[in-house]
């Protein structure tokens, strides 16, 4: 049985684990240095760009011959 593709290329992957990193890292640095809550905006981002990786690990998982949900 063939695994299906993902929708994210490799390299398109590795980016986005990359600003996943980058800006969950950044959110309690920002945190600790900065007065207002700016940085709930960091978090945001790391959790749409996680949101982003788990679907395409989701989509990866998925059998090839598997009917979409569309």
């Amino acid at each position: 049985m063939h695994q299906g593709s993902g929708f994210l290329s490799t390299r398109q992957r590795r980016l986005a684990w990359l600003g996943f990193l980058l800006a969950a890292a950044q959110a309690p640095v920002s945190a600790r240095l900065v007065d207002d809550s700016s940085w709930l905006f960091s978090l945001c981002v790391a959790l749409m760009v996680a949101t982003v990786i788990i679907a395409d690990d989701a989509a990866r998982r998925r059998p090839a011959d598997a009917p979409s949900a569309e």
